[in-house]
């Protein structure tokens, strides 16, 4: 017991550092970065809070939704459908890719040894990487709650990393043509009044917005190409059901209540559970794994051979099973029950190869 107690309390250890001592330090890291006029160990912490949030971020999206399919598949009841339409996901996945493309360009190539429009548009990237970004944290909003808000921290990183690399461009590009300024001031008129307008913050942003709309055009572009439309990025949120900018009615979802192992094979984890197929059952659509395949075959050979005994084992399972099946309400949840029922699995699955002459034909023809 001594030793189980230990156990639990590493656990909760390691899961407490990674879901909010690291982000929360990062986070604080990030921010005294923004407002520190001497910035300390800025890329570092910048490339750990990318990766290691983003591997998080992946985790507890996991975690915090199960999704399963388009708008237009049929999931059950405690999964949602893609937050994001897989058919338009090239018109988010690109933009994205560009966004942090441009970022490792700002952090990691000084102003003197890249060229403004190159900078120009990398800045472009970034802001267009970031409203999708922000358009994602609004598009997940509807099903966020509990330990899911921290997603957020990712996303509010993600700004504030932007910032800081847009910020150190622009200023190392007026300083470069401060510097530059004055040793070509002997040149003349022409190059001072050139560098005027270039040393105008006003005109570096002019620039960036002139990059921002080339590169939009780019990919307006590219997605009819790749046959997504122009409003591929705004289908890729509307063309979802279960979400924020959702427009699409999904099918009903598949039915698995009132049945202890259909919420298991229905509600956990695909990695966990395995589902293998839907099936039917009273002329509901079920999703159906190996273990409720087994459990409803040992029943099937009780009730053929032994319709007394069969009575008893089926009053109990109604009576503890149904009840037991109505707390079975995340996906964790069923993923704990599943490991549970495995040694009962087992059990059963001897039974039928001991006393069944066709065992695994009897186990395939369930629920079709």
């Amino acid at each position: 017991m001594e030793s189980l107690y230990l156990d639990d309390i590493l656990t909760f250890l390691v899961f407490a550092i990674i879901a909010y001592a690291i982000p929360g330090i990062l986070t604080i890291w990030n921010i005294y970065n923004l407002c520190a006029k001497t910035p300390k160990m800025e890329k570092i912490i910048s490339w750990l809070t990318i990766f290691i949030g983003g591997l998080c971020y992946s985790m507890l999206y996991s975690f915090q939704f199960e999704t399963s399919g388009d708008w237009y598949e049929q999931v059950n009841v405690m999964q949602h459908h893609y937050s994001i339409s897989s058919q338009y996901g090239f018109s988010i996945g690109f933009p994205v890719l560009l966004g942090f493309v441009g970022l490792i360009i700002l952090f990691n190539v000084n102003a003197d040894k890249l060229p403004p429009l190159v900078s120009a548009l990398s800045i472009a990237s970034v802001l267009i990487f970031n409203i999708i970004q922000i358009v994602i944290a609004v598009q997940i909003s509807k099903n966020v709650d509990g330990i899911g808000t921290l997603l957020y921290v990712y996303h509010a990183n993600i700004f504030i990393i932007s910032v800081a690399a847009v910020r150190r461009q622009v200023k190392q590009q007026v300083e470069l043509y401060k510097d530059r300024s004055i040793s070509e001031e002997e040149n003349g008129k022409k190059i001072s009044w050139l560098y005027k307008k270039i040393n105008s913050f006003s005109q570096y942003t002019i620039l960036v917005f002139i990059c921002l709309f080339f590169i939009i055009a780019i990919l307006e572009i590219l997605f009819i190409i790749f046959r997504q439309g122009i409003d591929a990025p705004i289908k890729a949120f509307t063309d979802t059901a279960d979400w924020t900018f959702s427009k699409q009615l999904p099918p009903p979802p598949a039915e698995y209540q009132g049945h202890y192992l259909c919420t298991v094979a229905a509600g956990g984890h695909q990695k966990v559970v395995k589902p293998l197929r839907y099936g039917k059952r009273h002329g509901a659509i079920i999703v159906v794994n190996r273990q409720l395949c087994i459990a409803n075959a040992f029943e099937e050979y009780i009730q053929e051979k032994f319709p007394t005994v069969h009575k008893y084992i089926r009053g109990f399972y109604d009576k503890y099973g149904y009840p037991v099946s109505k707390h079975i309400t995340t996906p964790v949840r069923a993923d704990v029950i599943y490991v549970i029922m495995k040694p009962l699995e087992w059990l059963f699955l001897v039974f039928l190869y001991m006393f069944d002459i066709k065992p695994e034909q009897r186990i395939h023809k369930q629920y079709l």
